[in-house]
C-alpha cells in the first residue's frame, strides 16, 4: 500500500490547449468555436446523442451559444472544444468535472463527440489527452461515469482501458427520469501500461488512407 503522510494534493487543470496528432483540446470559447459546436450538435441523430447527456440538443445557435457562454465561465466542469485538426472545426466538446484536487481524482464528463469524429482516432486521442494530462500533474484517479442504461458509453469506457466498479441505484434524477449510474476509472499505477497502448495505436502507421485502423486498441495487463 502506497505511504501518502506526505502527500499533499495536485492542481487543478489549466485553462490551456492540450495538443495531439490528431486533434486539439481548446478551453471552450463562445466567439471561436459556437458555431462549428453548434453544428455538430444539431447533426442528424442529435435526440440519441443527447439522450443521456444533462442538457437537450440545441434549438438554435443562439442556444447553444448562450450555453456555451455560461459553461466557458466555469472552473468544474471545465469545458474543452474538441478540434479535429484535419478540418479545424470543432466537432465536439468534453470536460474535466468534479475535480477534487486534495485527494487527486478527476473525472472526464459532458461528452458530447459529434458525427465527424465519434468512434475515430480523433474521439481516442481526445481521451487519452485528458488522461496523460490528468495522470501527468499528479491526479491518482480518473474516472468515467455513465447512465446505467447507457451501453454504448459502458462499452466505450472498456474500450479504453476503464475498470468497471459498480452501480450507484438511484443516484440521480436527470430530465425527470432516475439514473442509476455504472462508474470506472483508471487508476495512476496502471497508466503507464495504458500509455504504451494508446501511444501504439495512434501511430500513423496503424491507419490506412481513410483513416481506418489495422489493429484494434489494446492493452497487455
Amino acid at each position: 500500500m502506497a505511504d501518502l503522510r506526505n502527500w499533499r494534493g495536485v492542481p487543478g487543470p489549466e485553462r490551456k490547449a492540450l495538443e495531439g496528432v490528431y486533434v486539439r483540446l481548446e478551453p471552450l470559447d463562445p466567439a471561436k468555436h459556437s458555431a462549428h459546436l453548434y453544428e455538430a450538435a444539431a447533426a442528424p441523430g442529435a435526440d440519441e446523442r443527447f439522450r443521456y447527456l444533462y442538457e437537450t440538443p440545441p434549438s438554435d445557435l443562439d442556444d447553444l451559444r448562450g450555453w456555451v457562454e455560461k459553461v466557458s465561465a466555469g472552473s468544474d466542469p471545465l469545458v474543452f472544444a474538441v478540434i479535429d485538426k484535419n478540418t479545424g472545426r470543432a466537432e465536439g466538446r468534453q470536460s474535466f468535472m468534479r475535480i477534487d484536487t486534495a485527494n487527486g481524482v478527476i473525472e472526464i464528463g459532458g461528452i458530447m463527440w459529434g458525427p465527424a469524429i465519434a468512434r475515430t482516432r480523433v474521439a481516442t486521442e481526445a481521451l487519452f489527452l485528458f488522461a496523460d494530462y490528468a495522470f501527468g500533474l499528479g491526479y491518482r484517479r480518473f474516472e468515467w461515469k455513465c447512465n446505467n442504461l447507457n451501453v454504448p458509453s459502458k462499452r466505450a469506457a472498456e474500450r479504453f482501458g476503464f475498470q468497471f466498479e459498480g452501480v450507484f441505484r438511484q443516484h440521480l434524477v436527470v430530465k425527470g427520469l432516475n439514473r442509476d449510474t455504472a462508474w470506472f476509472s483508471i487508476i495512476d499505477s496502471e497508466w503507464p501500461q495504458l500509455r504504451a497502448g494508446y501511444e501504439g495505436w495512434l501511430g500513423a502507421d496503424n491507419f490506412d488512407a481513410t483513416g481506418g485502423q489495422l489493429s484494434k486498441l489494446k492493452f497487455d495487463r
